[in-house]
């Protein structure tokens, strides 16, 4: 834990704040400065590897676009299959949709209905957890198609916004966590 600790606390510091982004009002947690940090990026796919080498994991998920940068190599690194969730109408094939909510406004999300089949497990990675709309949805669509969610994991958590009550029955984890 104690490791742990210290490197959420070195990574934190490569985040940059980026205030009034998207909109006004939003303080946006720019992940750009650290993934530029070759060391620290490798040491973030190391950290998640490390903590799902033993979940049987058949897929990974990730969430369009920054959680493909985490989800990608760690799908690799676990010798698990990758599943991209998109935005509406960037996939090319039969989907299924979920809406949901974010800090400011509404969105959806679309996964190819047959890019999990029933029974498998699955990882769902993302670079932050903020209200957990996203991740709800994403967490619903996988398992609308019968996947078993083995856990939910973020690089960065904004605790003071509670997104981790809306995957209320996963198993959450999260490397760096703002209050």
């Amino acid at each position: 834990m104690e490791l742990a600790n210290e490197l959420a606390s070195e990574l934190s510091s490569l985040i940059r704040d980026v205030p009034d982004f998207p909109i006004e009002g939003i303080l946006f947690k720019d992940i750009t400065t650290l993934l530029r940090n070759a060391d620290a990026f490798r040491e973030v796919i190391d950290w998640l590897v490390e903590r799902y080498a033993d979940s049987d994991v058949d897929q990974v998920v990730a969430i369009e676009a920054r959680g493909y940068i985490f989800g990608a190599p760690l799908a690799y690194k676990l010798g698990s299959g990758f599943v991209p969730i998109r935005k509406p109408g960037k996939l090319p094939a039969e989907t299924i949709s979920e809406s949901y909510e974010l800090e400011y406004g509404t969105n959806s999300l679309e996964m190819h209905e047959d890019a999990i089949e029933p029974g498998q497990r699955v990882l769902l990675v993302d670079d932050l957890l903020a209200t957990g709309g996203s991740a709800r949805a994403a967490i619903n669509l996988i398992e609308r198609v019968g996947g078993t969610v083995v856990g939910v994991a973020f690089l960065i958590e904004l605790d003071f916004l509670h997104g981790r009550d809306e995957l209320e029955g996963h198993e959450v984890l999260s490397l760096i966590h703002f209050d």
